[in-house]
């Protein structure tokens, strides 16, 4: 049970991810904490069921407990400062079902951001194109409005009043990633 765990969360960071990435992986690997935690219980779990002699259970579960127990708790402090990102907007492309443009929200710590990214496909093999990274830190790189020009032309605007026009490629990849602020 631990090794698929794992294997989940190392596959989802494989073929997950903003560049292309298959979108249910990507949401996979954002629970890597929970996997994390389920993935100590199971070898946990494992030790107590799978060893018969109580001096070997003591032998192979301390250490896994002990190392185990204070990296996930580390991990999870570092989660949650992280904040993570949420979805504010999906908007599907003008005549076509099989894109749309998600942006998500998140902080770094006082700063707000903003992620802009392109969805190709439907599910489970819809993928993920980052098309524009946006920080808060000086309100002009905020993200005042993302929308799509055309299906496959999309226009990103900054508080500070600057335009940026993207082009998406028959498959869904932008012709470049946007950033300000960064």
């Amino acid at each position: 049970m631990a090794v698929v765990l794992v294997a989940t969360v190392l596959a989802a960071f494989r073929w997950g991810g903003p560049d292309g990435g298959l979108v249910v992986l990507d949401q996979v690997g954002r629970h890597f904490v929970a996997l994390g935690w389920l993935s100590l219980a199971a070898l946990c779990g494992a030790v107590l069921l799978g060893v018969r002699r109580p001096m070997t259970r003591v032998t192979v579960g301390v250490p896994v407990l002990a190392l185990g127990a204070p990296v996930m708790c580390i991990v999870s402090l570092l989660a949650m400062l992280d904040g993570g990102q949420e979805r504010a907007e999906s908007l599907p492309a003008p005549g076509r079902d099989d894109r749309r443009l998600v942006v998500e929200t998140g902080s770094a710590m006082i700063d707000p951001l903003w992620f802009v990214y392109v969805h190709q496909g439907t599910w489970p093999r819809e993928r993920r194109w980052a098309v524009g990274y946006f920080n808060g830190d000086a309100t002009d790189n905020e993200l005042r409005e993302a929308v799509w020009t055309g299906p496959d032309r999309i226009r990103l605007t900054t508080s500070g009043g600057v335009l940026h026009e993207v082009t998406v490629a028959p498959g869904g990849r932008p012709d470049r990633t946007v950033s300000a602020g960064w």
